[in-house]
């Protein structure tokens, strides 16, 4: 039996729809959710639905009873997610779960000098209470999704050019529906116990690179620039971009370039059976229409 949390959420809906289309049978799928009015959709799947809180305890335990695999997706509570996943961890052992498959995020720097510690803290955190807890363990280093960039670049790419600081370092993000496929493989196989994968693209590829992609869709010249960490914080500000939104793309661009997800090795290509979705392949479809 597996047990899948946040799954009305897009990482939690993609596995379970990737696990009915290879012919895991729905009687053998959990779903958790907070909101069981949300869960329609689910049910009319075949699958049953708990309701389940990271925040508490003693429902994660009724909830993780007789669970056998849990896929245990990282919350988005930044404050909280220390607490709620060590509570997630805590309960799948006392309800007597064999193996939880965690969704980690990719990063080299595991110091506070990091530009991303403010995500990359509590994974580090959760993977070290995993190692610990004495159970069967899968943790997945998911790279920065490749479904973010339109965000980062902003909805006036086409008329104004890319502006963020990120350099010209490459990386190798990867779709959410790719990683999305992959855990459900890993869920239907067995011999992943006790590993870390990496899951990021085949290709590593850099901003300038991405504008160059653009460009060709739109039959038009994206200019690139990549401003100082000051000039982009202030220029976003004076724009009246929300504080917490500049932070984290100040925080991820200078991750980009720091390198933190430049990637030689990667196992998605592995457990997918193919080659992810390239960058190509993704911006074409995004800045086609």
């Amino acid at each position: 039996m597996v047990l899948i949390t946040g799954a009305t959420g897009n990482y939690g809906k993609s596995t379970i729809d990737f696990l009915l289309q290879k012919g895991f049978s729905s009687s053998n799928i959990v779903a958790l959710v907070r909101n069981e009015e949300k869960a329609s959709g689910l049910k009319e799947k075949g699958i049953a639905v708990r309701v389940g809180d990271y925040d508490n305890y003693t429902q994660l335990v009724e909830a993780f009873e007789g669970i056998d695999k849990l896929l245990l997706i990282s919350g988005s509570d930044m404050v909280n997610r220390d607490k709620q996943h060590q509570n997630a961890v805590n309960a799948a052992k006392e309800a007597g779960v064999n193996h939880i498959i965690y969704t980690s995020f990719e990063r080299k720097n595991e110091t506070e000098t990091s530009p991303i510690t403010f995500v990359s803290a509590t994974h580090i955190a959760t993977e070290n209470c995993l190692k610990s807890s004495g159970l069967d363990y899968t943790i997945l280093r998911n790279s920065l999704y490749m479904d973010m960039l339109p965000m980062f670049f902003g909805d006036k790419v086409v008329e104004s050019g890319i502006f963020l600081p990120a350099g010209d370092t490459k990386a190798a993000f990867a779709l959410r529906v790719d990683m999305a496929e992959a855990t459900a493989n890993i869920l239907m196989t067995e011999g992943h116990e006790n590993k870390t994968y990496n899951f990021s693209n085949s290709e590593n590829v850099s901003i300038p690179e991405m504008a160059g992609i653009i460009s060709e869709v739109v039959g038009k010249e994206i200019p690139y620039h990549s401003p100082s960490q000051e000039v982009y914080v202030e220029t976003l500000t004076k724009a009246n971009v929300p504080s917490e939104y500049i932070g984290m793309f100040a925080g991820f661009s200078a991750a980009i370039k720091q390198g933190e997800f430049t990637v030689e090795n990667s196992d998605l290509e592995k457990i997918l059976g193919r080659k992810p979705i390239t960058a190509k392949e993704f911006l074409t479809k995004v800045y086609a229409s």
